[in-house]
């Protein structure tokens, strides 16, 4: 595919390709450097021509919706299975009437419980809820605020020194 012409692009083969840069979490200034144009022209056939657009649209929708789920599975915890090789020994009898023991592995599928991770909850309120959950909080004050003079302020650092007892 020749790089640099918009009508290479707006071909099926071409959105397809352009939705998996997305998919695959390119920019726009890098998607633009991989098909060989400028990042001004991208923008300028982004709005020429909707279906690049669109294209470029559908490939992040996705990756950001799977990071989102996983996003919040980690917030709110969840069950997972994994495979978990156990050892097991066998004791029998060979044909000299002898004990044997031989050892072999299988694997067991044990439920385990990933915890909810704090970090994630607290991303996810950020984001979801920054009006009750950021870290900075934009308070008003209407009215004085007084100030309680300081009565030692008038005093040398050696009649501080004699009132604290440090001097005789």
């Amino acid at each position: 595919m020749a790089k640099g012409k918009y009508a290479d692009w707006i071909t099926d083969e071409g959105l397809i390709k352009l939705e998996g840069y997305a998919r695959d979490g390119l920019i726009d200034d890098q998607v633009a450097a991989k098909i060989g144009i400028a990042r001004q022209t991208l923008y300028e056939w982004k709005k020429k021509y909707p279906v690049i657009d669109d294209a470029l649209k559908r490939g992040k929708e996705v990756v950001d919706r799977h990071v989102e789920s996983c996003l919040l599975k980690n917030a709110t915890g969840y069950t997972y299975t994994e495979d978990v090789p156990m050892r097991i020994k066998e004791k029998y009898y060979d044909e000299k009437d002898r004990l044997c023991e031989k050892e072999k592995v299988i694997v067991v599928q044990v439920n385990k419980q990933k915890p909810a991770e704090t970090v994630a909850q607290i991303f996810w309120l950020k984001n979801r809820k920054p009006e009750n959950w950021r870290d900075k909080q934009n308070i008003e004050h209407s009215g004085n605020i007084e100030h309680t003079p300081n009565p030692f302020e008038q005093l040398s650092p050696d009649e501080l020194r004699k009132i604290a007892g440090l001097e005789t």
